[in-house]
Parts: structure tokens; C-alpha cells; sequence
């Protein structure tokens, strides 16, 4: 299992997120908690440089997305997951900025069309949700369905994307 070796408050406009960082790249994106910082987060001072730069990445990114736009360079990814959750975090990531797919598509789009609710599961379980568009996946009704960060934040990040919700799709 790898270990979190740093994790770094990531600041926008929306909140302070807390990036976790392993020797590898990104291992965890947490949302904002209200009350502000987190005691766990790292000293600059003592964060290596590569990590430092992995950091401004991730900054970079999530500010982007926030403010309704696309990234163009994300940091490095070190996942740890079972290989399914690696399969359906890898499909996430083939979602475009402003388009969403149902857990049904993304269950098709991995060879395992019958494990529709192991798709939600592994969204559920996605450790760095924003960068890993689970925000971008709903129910086969277009209902929004569940989301690790709550649902005003998913709708937060669907709307920032152009993507408007039917008035059943909440």
C-alpha cells in the first residue's frame, strides 16, 4: 500500500482542498471543510520540490474546473485501488469537460455490464474526486444521483461545466 508522504492545502476561490502526495504523485483530493485549514497539512518548507511542482498542478487544475474551464495539465496520479476501481477511475478520466455518461456506460466502457452498482461504488471510492471526474456520472435517468462530496457540490461542478440537469434530474 502507498503511503501519503505530504498533504498540502490546496486554496480557491471556493474553499481550501487538502492534496495528498506520495512519493509517486496524487494520492487524495479532500473538499473544503468548513471552519477552514487543516492541522494535517504540511510546512512548505519541508515539501520536496518535485512535490512542490506537483502541487502547483493540482492547484492549477482545480481552479480551472472551478471556474468552469478545462485543465490542460494535470499532476501525476498514484491510485491505489482494487483493479476494478482502477478501471472505472481510468474511464472517468475519458469523460470530456461539460459531458456526462451514465454508471451503466461507464460499466459497458470497462467490459462489466452487469456491475453497474460496482461503478457507483468505485465513484464513491474515487480518492481525488474534481481531478477523477465522478462529479460527470449519473443514473441511467439522468438523475443525479450520489456524490463523495455532496450533492450541492456535485451540482456546483456540473453547472460550472455547462451541464444543466433536467428539472427530474435532481
Amino acid at each position: 500500500m502507498k503511503k501519503t508522504l505530504f498533504k498540502i492545502p490546496a486554496v480557491t476561490p471556493d474553499g481550501e482542498f487538502l492534496a495528498g502526495y506520495s512519493e509517486n504523485g496524487l494520492t487524495e483530493l479532500s473538499f473544503p471543510h468548513p471552519g477552514g485549514r487543516s492541522a494535517r497539512a504540511a510546512k512548505k518548507e519541508i515539501i520536496p520540490a518535485k512535490m512542490r511542482g506537483w502541487h502547483a498542478a493540482t492547484e492549477a487544475a482545480l481552479k480551472k474546473i472551478l471556474a468552469g474551464r478545462a485543465p490542460v495539465k494535470f499532476p501525476p496520479l498514484d491510485l491505489v485501488g482494487t483493479d476494478f476501481q482502477k478501471k472505472v477511475w481510468h474511464a472517468l478520466r475519458k469523460i470530456s469537460f461539460g459531458q456526462t455518461k451514465s454508471y451503466g456506460k461507464i460499466a459497458r466502457a470497462i467490459g462489466r455490464p452487469k456491475a453497474v452498482r460496482a461503478v457507483g461504488g468505485a465513484c464513491g471510492a474515487n480518492p481525488i474526486p474534481v481531478l477523477i471526474p465522478c462529479h460527470r456520472v449519473l443514473a441511467a435517468n439522468g438523475k443525479i444521483g450520489g456524490f463523495s462530496g455532496g450533492l450541492e457540490w456535485k451540482r456546483r461542478l456540473l453547472a460550472r461545466e455547462g451541464i444543466c440537469l433536467s428539472v427530474g434530474g435532481s
